[in-house]
């Protein structure tokens, strides 16, 4: 648990989500993870290629669910950590995990607002625990931050609730294609939170 007054480390962070980068599948490198040191999975990614990046990954691959990995059921990726539902603790970053997205139709990783509103509330003892949290791993945006108006791409009112309350540093999620169109940002901000859109992969760095 981080501490009060505990500062985490300098942090390289790659961020994944949706579809799978050919220059880190079909034309791997290692050395492009070399300077890396946490991986964070937004959801949709197929679990063979996140158990790809972990055979030569040297830091621990995060992941949640996106609404299209009923396949991780039966074929989780191996070598990765599932953080749905739970804070991972990693080098002092607390790391909270939401997977899914909003219900629009039959799925294990679907939800209503109502769902995830209740998600949250059975996550708040946790929270209270370590304190509150740095970064919100999800797999779909937040309520009208980045979102889209059909109901599939809504996002969740719970996670404009969690960033209010709890201020975390940085919001990851997936979901909405940066290719869908321009209106969808991969860096904005609202209010203390740096939120960022995973699609494909991003790298950034971490420092209190």
């Amino acid at each position: 648990m981080k501490r009060r007054g505990e500062k985490a480390e300098k942090l390289n962070i790659l961020v994944l989500a949706d579809v799978e980068s050919k220059s880190l599948w079909d034309f791997f490198d290692k050395e492009k993870l070399s300077d890396v040191d946490l991986i964070l999975s937004a959801g949709d990614l197929k679990p063979q290629y996140l158990e790809f990046l972990a055979t030569f990954a040297k830091v621990p691959i995060l992941y949640v669910h996106g609404n299209h990995d009923d396949c991780y059921d039966d074929t989780p990726p191996n070598g990765c950590i599932c953080v749905d539902n739970r804070i991972y603790v990693y080098k002092g970053i607390r790391i909270l995990g939401l997977g899914g997205s909003m219900r629009y139709k039959q799925g294990h990783y679907q939800y209503t607002q109502e769902e995830m509103r209740n998600r949250v509330l059975r996550l708040m003892p946790k929270i209270m625990y370590h304190r509150g949290f740095d970064i919100l791993l999800t797999h779909s945006p937040a309520f009208e931050i980045n979102d889209d108006r059909d109901r599939p791409h809504t996002g969740f009112r719970a996670f404009v609730f969690l960033m209010e309350k709890y201020c975390p540093k940085f919001f990851i999620h997936g979901h909405v294609h940066l290719s869908y169109g321009r209106q969808f940002k991969r860096v904005s901000k609202y209010k203390e939170t740096t939120i960022i859109n995973a699609y494909e992969k991003y790298e950034f760095e971490y420092e209190d």
